[in-house]
């Protein structure tokens, strides 16, 4: 059984290897031939590649033999071109060197013939600098003066002469003017004056407005303030209510303001009845009166002086000019004055009357709103005139009144004649004691600026000078001529209205004692 048993293994692994070993052989051949398939196909795959590389490498050749010939082309193009162009600059930059050669020979020419000419002049100027020199020693020894002294004698001899004529030929202009100008001037200023006699009124910035007792100022103050805050807001002031007994003052720069705030109050005071909704009614009554009061003051000036056809606005602004006034002188007085004037003027020399008084009247036209625009008055004035269509002429002298402009017409120095005039006459305007005194300090510091004056004062409200010089320093002669540097000085350094008198004195005195 055991032996059975052991030959059905053993025949089972004889078959088991059997069968193990004709597979093998099987898969070997398979695999035989698979590789056998792979090497051809490998080889076919390298044939073609090398056929493809090949082509592409004729290819490719053909290519880079086609783009060395184009790029070998465009160098010889280009080639070409470069030597053009340095056959054009060699030929330009050998034109240049024939013509710089040209020009340094004709240079060097000219230095040469430069240098002859100089060698001829210095030896000329030698020449004359020796016959100078021989024509001074000749005449040093003849005049019995080196040219040093001979020079400073005639200096100071044509100096002398020169002072001395000027000094007689001065006074000869002045004494010859003088009496004809003085009594002419005289004539006309004395008549002009005599014709006009304006009231001026001297106006400040506040007014005061008296109460029936001092109850009064708290029903203007009102509950809370109430009622001054809108009095001062309606009409543009301040209120001021202090200690001063019945009495309240109106404080504006604007005068057409104040009045109007002044008028207000005092009809809330005869009223008696002192709210917001009166107060913003009486207000607008003042103001219908104060407009009222400017159109009938600027009538009132045109009717004076017979001027007419102004524009309704123009007699509106002269109006207001009522509430205005310059130095303490009211503005629209002054104005009607320097109008009379300069139409008297007019009529004494022939010019144009009507149109002098006309400029005369408009000459401050600025004067009215010159505080609500920027501006000088001058030039507010010039637009206003020229904007309500004046005459050329008119506006030149309002232009040319203060010397913003050269005047160019006879009116023009007709109106700037009269404007001085009416400002400085005795009693025209004021000024505060301050300025004053300044004014009198600065007229006494420019005269005493001058070399020989000894002594300066400042005299009759400062309209004259009066000058004490050195006699040993200052001549008769000179004394002419620093009279009038010293008014030149004056003139351009010191403002003033009117003229001022320079007075110089030169006195010799001699002191001797007898014993």
């Amino acid at each position: 059984m055991i032996y059975y048993v052991i030959e059905g293994i053993l025949v089972a692994i004889l078959a088991f290897l059997a069968g193990g070993l004709f597979g093998y052989q099987r898969r070997k051949a398979t695999a035989e031939r698979e590789i056998g398939s792979a090497e051809e196909e490998a080889t076919r795959i390298v044939n073609d590649a090398y056929k493809s590389a090949e082509s592409k490498k004729r290819e490719a050749l053909v290519e880079a033999k086609e783009e060395i010939l184009k790029a070998r082309n465009e160098y010889e193009q280009e080639e070409k071109e470069r030597r053009a162009d340095l056959q054009k600059q060699e030929r330009r930059l050998q034109q240049k060197e024939e013509n710089l050669d040209r020009k340094t020979e004709n240079m060097e020419k000219k230095e040469e013939h430069l240098a002859n000419r100089l060698a001829k002049l210095e030896a000329t100027q030698a020449e004359a600098e020796r016959i100078k020199q021989e024509q001074v020693d000749t005449l040093e020894r003849i005049s019995g003066f080196t040219a040093e002294e001979a020079k400073t004698y005639l200096l100071d001899q044509l100096e002398a002469d020169v002072t001395h004529e000027s000094a007689m030929k001065i006074k000869e202009i002045e004494a010859r003017f003088k009496d004809e100008a003085d009594t002419k001037a005289r004539e006309i200023i004395s008549l002009a004056i005599q014709r006009c006699a304006a009231d001026h009124v001297a106006e400040a910035t506040v007014s005061v407005v008296p109460l029936p007792n001092d109850e009064m100022k708290g029903r203007i103050i009102g509950r809370e303030g109430r009622n001054i805050r809108t009095l001062e807001t309606l009409t543009g002031v301040d209120l001021i209510i202090d200690d001063t007994p019945e009495a309240i003052t109106v404080s504006c720069f604007d005068p057409v303001r104040r009045e109007i705030a002044r008028l207000a109050l005092e009809k809330l005071i005869l009223d008696g009845r002192i709210h917001p909704a009166r107060i913003e009614e009486m207000v607008e009554k003042a103001k219908r009166e104060v407009d009222a009061t400017i159109k009938a003051e600027g009538e009132r000036a045109i009717f004076e002086t017979n001027v007419h056809g102004l524009h309704p606005e123009l007699v509106k602004l002269l109006g207001r000019m009522r509430y205005r006034t310059s130095y303490g002188q009211n503005v629209l007085n002054h104005s009607i004055e320097v109008s009379h004037i300069a139409g008297l003027l007019a009529a004494e020399i022939g010019a144009n009357v009507a149109e002098a008084k006309r400029a005369g009247l408009l000459h401050d036209l600025g004067k009215s709103i010159d505080h609500e625009v920027e501006g000088s008055h001058v030039s507010i004035g010039v637009e206003l005139a020229r904007k309500y269509r004046e005459s050329e002429n008119v506006i030149h002298a309002i232009h040319a009144h203060h010397n913003d402009v050269e005047p160019q017409t006879v009116v023009a120095c007709l109106v700037q004649a009269a404007d001085a005039i009416s400002a400085a006459r005795p009693g025209a305007r004021r000024e505060n004691l301050e300025n004053y005194i300044k004014r009198l300090e600065m007229l006494e510091e420019i005269t005493s600026s001058f070399p020989g004056v000894e002594k300066s004062f400042a005299i009759q409200a400062g309209r004259e000078v009066r000058i004490m010089v050195k006699p040993d320093q200052v001549s008769e002669d000179q004394m002419v001529l620093l009279a009038r540097d010293i008014a030149k000085k004056i003139e351009d350094e010191l403002e003033y209205p009117g003229q001022i008198k320079v007075n110089l004195l030169r006195e010799t005195k001699a002191i001797e004692y007898a014993k």
